[in-house]
């Protein structure tokens, strides 16, 4: 497998991996028990990671949110709870996912080895977001590390790609609209803008921008580990199917 086959195949999987704990019921619940609904916490937990910072660093990391809605999750989560604390409590629930999920998956070891490995590889610059989680410490036991890991990855991607978007003349919120149409309200947008064909055209750009960005730590994979790294996230995507 060459890292670029690695990249395709294993980033998509990661991408929706990564984000599996954001609001599924053990997660909101932890959450709940700080006062915070889940929307909150998830601002909290997954912006925890850059500190007690104002909205507007938020806002530039998380990259497609509307800014006024940013600005009221953020500080009305903070009120109730430090973003550090909620940023070390979040992580423990994509652990504790990891545990529920993935404890009979063979051969997690080595995937945790390959994941690490590119983590490691993977250069924080401009990717502020990912730097954060990357520095969180990582549980001890396989399953939950690996759920971890791939929430780590997907930061890294995420992170990759909201660079890439501004670097190809995209606005964020375009970005958003185009890939997520029913989601715009979500993210604090009053209506859905008018997209033009050069708007995609710019953002099929940032996906190969994106790509070219996080071959190079991918690419430290020999291919015993590329085939580690791709075996382990095809089977925790089974494990959460089932």
């Amino acid at each position: 497998m060459t890292p670029e086959d690695l990249v395709k195949n294993a980033c998509p999987k990661i991408g929706s991996l990564g984000a599996a704990f954001y609001f599924i019921p053990e997660t909101t619940g932890r959450g709940k028990e700080h006062g915070l609904d889940g929307f909150r916490f998830y601002f909290l937990g997954r912006g925890g990671v850059l500190g007690d910072v104002d909205a507007t660093v938020i806002q530039s990391a998380f990259g497609y949110f509307e800014a006024a809605m940013v600005a009221k999750m953020w500080n009305s989560a903070r009120d109730k709870m430090s973003p550090r604390d909620a940023a070390t409590l979040y992580f423990d629930c994509a652990a504790e996912l990891g545990r529920r999920k993935f404890a009979s998956i063979a051969n997690l070891a080595s995937f945790c080895a390959a994941a690490e490995k590119v983590v490691a590889a993977a250069h924080p610059a401009s990717l502020a977001l990912f730097a954060g989680i990357a520095a969180e410490p990582l549980a001890e036991d396989l399953p939950g590390r690996s759920m971890q890991l791939t929430a780590v990855l997907r930061e890294f991607r995420g992170s990759a790609h909201l660079t890439a978007v501004v670097a190809s003349g995209l606005a964020p919120s375009l970005a958003h609209a185009i890939k997520r149409p029913n989601d715009v309200a979500t993210f604090g947008y009053p209506e859905a803008p008018t997209i033009h064909d050069a708007d995609r055209a710019k953002l099929d750009a940032a996906e190969r921008l994106t790509d070219a960005i996080v071959l190079g730590a991918y690419g430290v994979l020999n291919a015993e580990e590329a085939d580690a790294l791709m075996a382990g996230v095809t089977a925790m995507e089974a494990a959460l199917a089932s």
